[in-house]
């Protein structure tokens, strides 16, 4: 592994993170914070303290996610294990825009159950706490993640390159799609219309306020672009509905919660 090949796909999805999050921290909480405050998920403002953890863990995160192609896609040991191809006419175009949903829908599966296998009480605090600090999310909290964790994310990328064909076009788009996506889910403002749940398509979609719910409450809520797991699995907390449709969660009772406190809490509910 090189450190300039590091440095520049590195680079690369730290541009897209200062970039996408950037702007949406600029639209939403900088220049038009008071004429969207009625899709505010939580009353409360974010700490800056929160903005600068979250920054600093994503930057950690960011040069892990870098690695991978480093490692898996520039090792001429490697490569050729791969299904990467870069031929689009190998598999056709057919298959090259049915490719995008699969990818969504294993990510989504892939994303439920480690979520959920990391928010076990022997292992949050090893791996998902980090990120749980921010219990009101911002565009910054996307990849806020411990090295730990960041490390069981990055395990999609390695899913894909070696279960099923994948054009370098796909890597690029699915991966810029799924950030935005992830930017939106901690976004902390709703922007889908109210009575989306209530829809034969909009209850399978997951939002920024399911997202923020599980934040705020630790648990349930462990989709990320779907509720397909959550519904299925009897996870979706049960006034996210509710929720929804005011689109105002009541922030939690006390700003300053223990880190102690909110571990016995999952513990508990865990069980």
């Amino acid at each position: 592994m090189t450190w300039e090949k590091l440095i520049s796909f590195s680079l690369e999805v730290a541009i897209r993170y200062f970039v996408i999050a950037g702007l949406a921290f600029l639209i939403f909480y900088v220049l038009f914070s008071k004429k969207l405050g009625g899709r505010k998920i939580q009353s409360k403002k974010q700490k800056v303290s929160d903005y600068k953890r979250d920054i600093f863990y994503s930057i950690i995160a960011i040069l892990i996610f870098g690695a991978q192609p480093v490692i898996f896609l520039e090792n001429d040991a490697i490569r050729p294990y791969t299904t990467l191809y870069t031929d689009i006419s190998q598999y056709g175009w057919v298959y090259f825009f049915l490719a995008f949903p699969i990818m969504f829908f294993v990510h989504d599966t892939y994303f439920y159950w480690t979520h959920r296998i990391m928010h076990h009480p022997k292992l949050f605090k090893w791996f998902h706490l980090i990120h749980h600090k921010t219990t009101n999310p911002s565009p910054w909290t996307a990849y806020a993640f411990h090295p730990l964790e960041a490390l069981v994310e990055s395990g999609i990328f390695i899913i894909f390159i070696f279960c099923m064909p994948v054009h370098v076009a796909h890597l690029s788009v699915f991966f810029f799609l799924m950030f935005v996506y992830n930017v939106y889910g901690h976004l902390g403002y709703e922007l889908y219309p109210a009575g989306l749940h209530k829809t034969k398509i909009g209850k399978w979609v997951n939002t920024s306020v399911a997202h923020n719910q599980h934040h705020q409450f630790f648990t349930g809520n462990y989709g990320l672009y779907f509720l397909f797991w959550d519904r299925w699995m009897g996870t979706l907390r049960a006034n996210y509905d509710e929720k929804f449709e005011s689109r105002v969660i009541k922030a939690p009772e006390a700003d300053t919660v223990v880190e102690q406190e909110l571990v016995e809490t999952i513990v508990a509910h865990e069980k």
